[in-house]
């Protein structure tokens, strides 16, 4: 699911691929279960990146953000399309609680306000603005990378 909506990158909710209607009950609880993977990796990527340079956490942050959109793009497009254009006033409430939440934490995570701080929203919003000041979306790879001799070694042992 995740690789269809990278290689498609259109924003929509993958409902149409086999098993998804199935495993979500509805459109929100996809985005609830995309949206959580996109903070996991994202809070995984900033503690990867203090781990390089526990010095600058601003940069840090911001470094993962980029790199987080870079991984998942498709997921990426998702979170932005339904932040923006939620389907209903359930998903819009929840979509600000989530954004909110994240903001807040891309702050702490930098060092620039606590978790009880009322503005850190605002200060995670100019974080994640920054981060996609620069940043620009890797062009979609049509065609698969040649396997490595390490995959094809792993295919091999696993047939």
């Amino acid at each position: 699911m995740i690789a269809s909506a990278d290689l498609r990158r259109d924003g929509r909710l993958p409902m149409d691929l086999e098993g998804v209607s199935e495993a979500f009950g509805s459109e929100l609880d996809l985005l609830g279960a995309l949206q959580l993977r996109w903070h996991t990796r994202l809070a995984g990527r900033i503690e990867r990146e203090l781990v390089e340079d526990p010095m600058d956490l601003e940069r840090a942050v911001i470094a993962a953000w980029r790199a987080t959109a870079d991984e998942l793009p498709g997921v990426r497009a998702i979170v932005d399309q339904h932040r923006e254009h939620p389907l209903d006033d359930e998903m819009a409430a929840a979509m600000t609680r989530a954004e909110v939440k994240e903001r807040a934490f891309l702050a702490v995570m930098a060092g620039r306000a606590s978790a009880s701080d009322a503005g850190a929203a605002r200060v995670g919003a100019r974080l994640e603005a920054a981060a996609r000041a620069d940043w620009h979306p890797q062009p979609v790879r049509l065609q698969p990378e040649r396997p490595t001799l390490l995959h094809r070694l792993r295919a091999a042992l696993a047939a």
